[in-house]
């Protein structure tokens, strides 16, 4: 049985056809420019349907380079942090005094260390 078994290739691992006489898609390169100034150009299918929006490695929503309506029909709200959230809850001087209150009890052993 040893005679009949196949060596020396992975059966499915590997193409036997070569890039030989292959045309590929023609493609147009679009360029997109987030908020944050993060540029990423994407090959895209020349006859596709190129969105104005693509959405940024960053999360940010990227607008088409070169065009010109970029914000115009809206107002840019930023984005609200945890810090701007906390701050409208508590001022810096009452987060100062809840930090020294609970530093005291950590180091009274009211709140034990995790490891």
């Amino acid at each position: 049985m040893a005679e009949r078994s196949l060596r020396g290739m992975s059966i499915g691992a590997k193409s036997l056809e070569s890039d030989d006489n292959v045309d590929f898609a023609a493609r147009n390169d679009v360029a997109y420019i987030c908020p944050k100034g993060h540029r990423t150009i994407l090959p895209l299918a020349e006859g596709a349907e190129i969105p104005e929006e693509w959405e940024c490695r960053c999360g940010q929503t990227a607008h088409r380079e070169g065009s010109n309506d970029e914000g115009s029909n809206e107002i840019a709200k930023p984005t609200r942090t945890h810090w701007d959230m906390l701050l409208e809850r508590r001022t810096e001087d009452e987060l100062k005094e809840l930090l020294d209150k609970r530093l005291k009890m950590h180091r009274e052993g009211w709140i034990p260390d995790y490891e």
